[in-house]
């Protein structure tokens, strides 16, 4: 498995799991008590800000699958794309994909992102395991 755990000292302290992707020096995934904390890029950095979303959000889904959560249990979304005029075609992949019956809050904001990458997604999620 991909998890590995740093315990702190105190016995009031939740255990700290982190999902680590990539050679990277940041966690994809990072769950403390009664909450995951996530974020996803696209794997393919495909020149559509909806075929980018799209599989963002199919990485979350595999994330956060990964530590026994869904979609249906995040609690906040924060959304970064290259391009706030075309926020619509996020959209259409986060309608088509978002739980309606569990819709969590959500943010969107038009930034400067990295690389060829044209969407970024953070998410806060329950813990129902924690």
């Amino acid at each position: 498995m991909f998890l590995w755990q740093s315990k702190r000292s105190s016995k009031k302290s939740a255990s700290v799991e982190r999902l680590p992707v990539g050679p990277r020096s940041r966690s994809n995934l990072v769950r403390y008590g009664g909450l995951i904390f996530a974020v996803a890029t696209s794997p393919n950095k495909i020149p559509s800000l909806h075929e980018q979303t799209k599989l963002a959000l199919d990485f979350l889904d595999t994330s956060l699958a990964r530590v026994g959560a869904s979609k249906s249990d995040i609690l906040q979304a924060t959304v970064y794309i290259a391009d706030i005029s075309k926020k619509e075609d996020m959209n259409r992949a986060w309608d088509n994909w978002v739980d309606r019956e569990n819709a969590p809050q959500r943010a969107c904001f038009g930034v400067a992102l990295e690389g060829d990458d044209l969407v970024e997604i953070v998410v806060i999620a329950m813990n129902k395991s924690g």
